[in-house]
């Protein structure tokens, strides 16, 4: 099975979070902010990192949150009863990396990252609309529109990360050699 050195550990984890506070604040991203890449920072971390680091991005996701709504006057619309849901769909993403670890081919990043993405924004979209209160008359037809519309921003934007860290990872792999390996 892959596994890095708690070094190495270190360095991605600590590297993951650092992008985690530079992207959070921004869902989509515009011309002066990339977008949110904290469910890409999710699968990574599981491809990569035990699951304690699973629980300190967790963390680190709710204290982001928590000073954008405190502090920065980010509109608090998404903090509902539903908000717990966000942290499984981190879940999600965390164990589509952790499948991946085994199965390390384009063909499977593309395969787990598209179900994991798909997952996740199913867990925390259905639990935001029909759970979180914000919604005043909620139905099918306007849940399925809202779906199609932010589903591919969620694959795009998670999928343009990984792309980009599936591109790092083979060039260093190639170039340093193989990562630690135990059983």
């Amino acid at each position: 099975m892959f596994t890095c050195s708690r070094t190495q550990q270190r360095v991605i984890g600590f590297g993951l979070m650092a992008f985690m506070l530079a992207t959070r604040f921004h869902h989509f991203g515009d011309a002066l902010h990339l977008p949110d890449a904290s469910w890409a920072i999710f699968f990574i971390a599981g491809f990569y990192l035990s699951p304690l680091w699973l629980a300190s991005l967790m963390v680190e996701a709710v204290a982001i949150d928590a000073v954008a709504l405190g502090w920065l006057n980010v509109s608090a619309y998404c903090l509902t009863p539903a908000y717990g849901f966000l942290l499984a769909a981190y879940a999600v993403l965390w164990q589509g990396g952790r499948w991946l670890v085994k199965r390390q081919t384009l063909v499977a990043l593309m395969g787990a990252s598209s179900v994991a993405v798909c997952s996740a924004f199913v867990l925390s979209n259905v639990s935001f609309y029909w759970l979180g209160g914000q919604i005043a008359e909620p139905t099918w037809a306007e849940f399925t529109a809202q779906f199609v519309r932010y589903l591919p921003l969620y694959l795009g934007a998670t999928g343009l990360y990984l792309a980009v860290a599936a591109l790092a990872h083979g060039l260093l792999t190639q170039r340093l050699g193989a990562p630690a390996k135990s059983e």
